[in-house]
C-alpha cells in the first residue's frame, strides 16, 4: 500500500484530495522528517487502516526507526490525551480542570524524537481529534522552541487532508459493503 494507491482509490468527487494528498507533504515549510512524521500521527488519528498502512509504508524511506516510533507515539498518546482534556475543557464544572489527569504520559518527556518535532505531531493529532485546549498548548510549546506560524499551518494542511482522505475512504467502504 502506498500513498499513489490511495490516491487511486478516491473517487471524483474527491478530486481535490487527490491533488492535496500529491503536494501536501512536498510543498510546506516542514523538513521531509517533520512532514512525514506529522502524516503518521494524523493517520493514527485518523482511525483508517490502509491510509495508516499506505503513510507508514512510504514515510519509511523518510524516518528512521526510532522517528517513526516517536512519530506514531505522538498519535497514540494524543489519542488518549486529546479526549481528557477535550472533556475538561468542554464541562461546564471547572472542577475538573483542578484535579490531577493521573494519566501517564512518559512519552512526553521523552519521545526519541526532537521536542519541536514530537510537538508538531502532537499538535497534528490534536488538530484531527478536536482537541482545543492541545491545539492551544501544542501551538505555544513550538513557536516557543522555534518553529513558525507557516509550519504551524503545514502542520494543520496535513493534518486535515490525511483526516479526509481517511473519511471519504471509510464512507465509501461503508456504501460498498
Amino acid at each position: 500500500m502506498s500513498i499513489d494507491a490511495l490516491k487511486s482509490r478516491l473517487p471524483d468527487y474527491a478530486k481535490d484530495l487527490k491533488l492535496n494528498l500529491g503536494s501536501v507533504l512536498t510543498t510546506s515549510s516542514l523538513s521531509p522528517l517533520q512532514a512525514w512524521g506529522t502524516a503518521i500521527a494524523a493517520a493514527y488519528a485518523s482511525r483508517n487502516a490502509e491510509v495508516t498502512k499506505a503513510i507508514v509504508a512510504d514515510a519509511s524511506a523518510h524516518l528512521d526507526a526510532q522517528n517513526l516510533t516517536a512519530a506514531k507515539a505522538a498519535g497514540a498518546i494524543m489519542g488518549m490525551n486529546n479526549i481528557y482534556y477535550r472533556f475538561v475543557h468542554l464541562a461546564d464544572n471547572k472542577e475538573y480542570s483542578k484535579m490531577p489527569a493521573r494519566l501517564r504520559m512518559n512519552i512526553i518527556a521523552n519521545p526519541g524524537a526532537s521536542k519541536v518535532d514530537f510537538e508538531l505531531w502532537s499538535l497534528a493529532a490534536s488538530a484531527v481529534n478536536g482537541c482545543g485546549m492541545c491545539i492551544d498548548a501544542h501551538e505555544h510549546e513550538v513557536i516557543q522552541k522555534g518553529a513558525t506560524k507557516e509550519n504551524v499551518q503545514d502542520v494543520v494542511r496535513i493534518a486535515a487532508v490525511i483526516h479526509a482522505v481517511a473519511t471519504v475512504l471509510d464512507a465509501e467502504d461503508a456504501l460498498a459493503a
